[in-house]
């Protein structure tokens, strides 16, 4: 008996939406959502058949996707403390934050297009997971913070500067360099030329 051939049922549907899932993001981040479902499945190596078992509608599948995008984006937040100064932490995560919210924003509308009792859940389970993931940034690089900044103000102040931002991340990376100045207490950790940069 081949090893292949002892593979659970479970395991291989894992396989199967893994990649299904790998082969949406890269084809969204190419064509947009609203790419064929068809090609989805031929690049993920998987017949339409498969696809529609693990993801019934497209909804379902752009869900997960926008999903994953989340969960990436909250865990390179929680990346070991001693990677350097909290502050930088901070501000590397909201580059990254502002990255997400200017590029992925259509996805995260197409995903949840449809009635609101099923966008509104999706949304607060989404931004529940961010701001949890901001809270800890903020709170570790509290000592450096003008003392009435809260976590609210630090996302609310990053989406504006997401939609405000022209496409390139140049830009983007511009102003959170302008942000992080408005934020920090006096001059602490601000080096204004590293940010600009988009280092």
């Amino acid at each position: 008996m081949s090893p292949n051939s002892k593979r659970s049922p479970r395991s291989d549907a894992t396989r199967s939406m893994a990649r299904l899932l790998s082969a949406a993001r890269e084809l969204i981040a190419e064509s947009g959502p609203e790419v064929a479902l068809d090609e989805i499945a031929r690049r993920a190596g998987v017949g339409n058949a498969t696809l529609y078992r693990h993801f019934p509608t497209r909804a379902d599948l752009l869900v997960a996707v926008y999903g994953d995008e989340i969960a990436e984006l909250c865990r390179s937040g929680t990346e070991p403390a001693d990677s350097g100064p909290p502050l930088d932490a901070l501000f590397t995560w909201l580059g990254k934050f502002v990255v997400h919210v200017a590029t992925k924003r259509p996805l995260a509308l197409a995903a949840t297009e449809g009635p609101s009792d099923r966008r509104t859940p999706l949304f607060e389970e989404w931004h529940t997971s961010i701001t949890a993931a901001a809270d800890v940034l903020v709170e570790r690089a509290r000592p450096a913070l003008r003392p009435d900044i809260t976590t609210t103000d630090v996302l609310a102040l990053a989406t504006g500067v997401a939609l405000a931002a022209d496409a390139d991340g140049e830009h983007a990376h511009r102003l959170v360099g302008l942000l992080r100045t408005g934020l920090v207490s006096g001059s602490a950790g601000v080096d204004q030329s590293s940010w600009s940069s988009g280092e």
